[in-house]
């Protein structure tokens, strides 16, 4: 459920860069102008303005507004014109790759993903960076993290819903066996399980688990660590409920002394036109308080305009 909301009576996507190149005139940008009609459009229209720019003016859009925005709304717009595939490629590469490596935020990207999505982003990123995910991940990772997100990413799971209860069943009575049961861990299960299983299976089998050992979240707190049990503690929560997941992402990035706009940026950007709707539900269930208000506290000027354009009004 997307909380972008388009205009009725769109015009021409030939318009629209029309209208952006004379928002770029000029002494100084006129950013208002810019977060009016892009965080407006979806996907596809993004696309069709980006070509037609292209076209009329011999320059990328893209190039265009990294000279004339700065900061995080610079940050936050070069992220929502690329398509989904390439923005989650351009996510992991810079968390893999860039100036600070951040492990945790190409974690939850990858683990949060569908296999579809995964198959996607995989292409994409070879294609856009010249560069095998598969390897970066393997640079820049290690141990049962590293055999996790490889398993995870190379495998291509069922997207559907019906599971097979015997299998359930016996994947929660291993996962038991493999952690709480015994002394010590064997990693290897919950890998094996954690990626090769659907999103629905892997709900199951923690409904499963919860009906006969207790919490599986809680064995993997108590089992695993670190970067380990982070990626396992995304899979499960996302096959679970991702919409509660990335309600308290975002809850994460606004507490506290300051405010972790990567994060932020990152969750609103890419989910806006997926399932923001219903993270913003759980949001206000979990923490009473609207996203959209904690947004406003957190944030100033044009980055505020655009990101609270882009997760809608209070309701």
């Amino acid at each position: 459920m997307s909380t972008l909301s388009v205009p009725p009576n769109l015009v021409s996507p030939r318009q629209d860069a029309t209208d952006l190149y004379k928002a770029f005139k000029g002494f100084g940008c006129d950013s208002s102008t810019v977060v009016n009609i892009l965080a407006h459009r979806d996907a596809t229209q993004r696309s069709l303005i980006q070509q037609e720019y292209r076209t009329m003016y011999s320059e990328e859009l893209t190039t265009r507004l990294s000279k004339e925005l700065s900061g995080n709304l610079k940050k936050a717009m070069l992220l929502w014109v690329l398509d989904p595939a390439g923005r989650d490629a351009t996510l992991v590469r810079e968390a893999l790759s860039g100036g600070v490596i951040d492990l945790r935020a190409a974690t939850e990207v990858l683990c949060s993903r569908t296999p579809t999505q995964i198959q996607i982003i995989k292409q994409t990123y070879l294609a856009k960076f010249g560069a095998y995910l598969e390897h970066d991940i393997q640079y820049q990772t290690s141990g049962d993290h590293q055999k996790l997100l490889l398993s995870f990413i190379g495998i291509v799971r069922y997207e559907g819903l019906e599971v097979d209860p015997t299998i359930v069943a016996k994947d929660a009575k291993d996962l038991y066996k493999a952690g709480e049961k015994k002394l010590g861990t064997d990693e290897k299960v919950f890998i094996r399980i954690f990626s090769e299983r659907s999103s629905a299976h892997l709900a199951a089998v923690a409904a499963s688990y919860h009906n006969m050992y207790g919490s599986l979240e809680k064995a993997v707190k108590g089992e695993t660590s670190g970067l380990f049990e982070f990626a396992l503690l995304t899979i499960l929560r996302c096959a679970e409920n991702p919409a509660k997941y990335f309600a308290k992402i975002l809850r994460k990035s606004m507490k506290g002394l300051g405010t972790n706009d990567t994060m932020l940026v990152r969750v609103v950007v890419s989910r806006t036109e997926i399932d923001m709707q219903y993270i913003k539900a759980e949001y206000q269930k979990k923490y009473k308080k609207a996203l959209a208000a904690a947004i406003h506290s957190e944030t100033s000027g044009h980055y505020r305009t655009f990101l609270l354009a882009l997760v809608g009004a209070n309701h």
